[in-house]
């Protein structure tokens, strides 16, 4: 790559992002050099403060700069209901959007035996020590309608059921707005094994 080695080295830094590609890094490094210094400032103090600071929450896993995030801490949340779900913005998308008021344990991901990643590598010994403390009463599985994740819901599901606790699965089928034409027919199929009576 032609040009200055430090613009060049935030646009490698740039692609670590999630579904960016060089041209989108590049886009973005011009921006902020030429048109919003202030706000790569800004960017990056609140980048760096962030890596510092923030860690998991011992309790739930969840991304928290204190030992108990607001959650876990509050004296307001069901203790006896317990959502799985894979990932911290997982946990935000579930108590932002339902009414959803106990409390969460995050996996980090999904078990996935080709890429080496088993019970250990997301937490399971810990859900199950948590489990058996004997507070929670119920477990609903949030993890992804992916292979893995469906997956990773049966075998905590197992789990779950061998302590005699209730274990449920999220709902899934066509989204609201959605128009069938564009749905797929796995997402039809499951619509209409788990339809309700209306």
């Amino acid at each position: 790559m032609s040009g200055s080695p430090l613009v060049n080295q935030l646009i490698e830094a740039l692609r670590c992002l999630p579904g960016v590609g060089p041209k989108s890094a590049q886009r973005m490094a011009y921006y902020l050099l030429e048109r919003d210094r202030t706000g790569a400032e800004n960017l990056s103090a609140a980048l760096d403060k962030a890596v510092k600071e923030v860690g998991h929450c011992e309790q739930c896993r969840s991304l928290s700069e204190q030992v108990l995030c607001d959650l876990c801490g509050s004296t307001h949340r069901d203790r006896t209901i317990l959502c799985i779900v894979e990932s911290p913005s997982d946990v935000q998308v579930i108590d932002q959007s339902t009414d959803f008021k106990g409390l969460f344990f995050v996996l980090m991901g999904h078990l996935s035996p080709l890429d080496g990643i088993g019970p250990e590598e997301i937490g399971l010994d810990l859900l199950a020590s948590r489990l058996d403390q004997g507070e929670v009463k119920e477990v609903i599985l949030a993890t992804n309608f992916t292979v893995e994740g469906e997956a990773t819901a049966h075998y905590i599901s197992e789990m779950v059921n061998s302590r005699n606790i209730t274990a449920s699965r999220i709902a899934h089928g066509v989204p609201v707005g959605g128009e069938l034409e564009y749905v797929n027919s796995s997402t039809i199929s499951r619509a209409f094994s788990g339809r309700q009576t209306f």
